[in-house]
């Protein structure tokens, strides 16, 4: 393994364990505060956040949806809507692999399918070139 893969491996686990970190409790109440990781849907497709990702927006794509958090520390989230936000394509990735989401095109957060809980290559590549 070279010495790139070695650093993005440990990128890719370090930014992993960040984003499924336990909930802390609150400092008044000793219940867990929410901490979902960021998750949307679009296409059928279901993608989470990646950290540290240089890329190129595209054209507008459409609605993506944000399901409610249901890591309430034990409190019901029933009633707690789904909220939606524009999917744009990204330059030189498949919108199947990865899109962007935001509520402006200045203001958008990358977003990746997971499948086994790998990134596609597609996904490390642009990671590699953000170094």
């Amino acid at each position: 393994m070279s010495w790139v893969e070695r650093s993005v491996l440990a990128l890719l686990t370090a930014a992993a364990a960040a984003s499924v970190s336990a909930c802390e409790p609150e400092a008044d109440s000793g219940e867990a505060a929410p901490s979902c990781v960021y998750v949307v849907t679009y296409d059928g497709r279901t993608y989470r956040d990646v950290a540290n990702v240089e890329f190129t927006v595209g054209n507008a794509l459409g609605t993506a949806t944000r399901p409610p958090c249901h890591d309430t520390g034990g409190r019901s989230s029933v009633g707690e809507p789904s909220t939606t936000e524009t999917a744009y394509a990204v330059d030189g990735v498949s919108p199947t692999v990865a899109i962007a989401v935001g509520d402006t095109s200045d203001d958008l957060r990358f977003v990746a399918v997971h499948p086994g809980d790998k990134l596609p290559p597609e996904v490390k590549k642009l990671i590699a070139d953000s170094w």
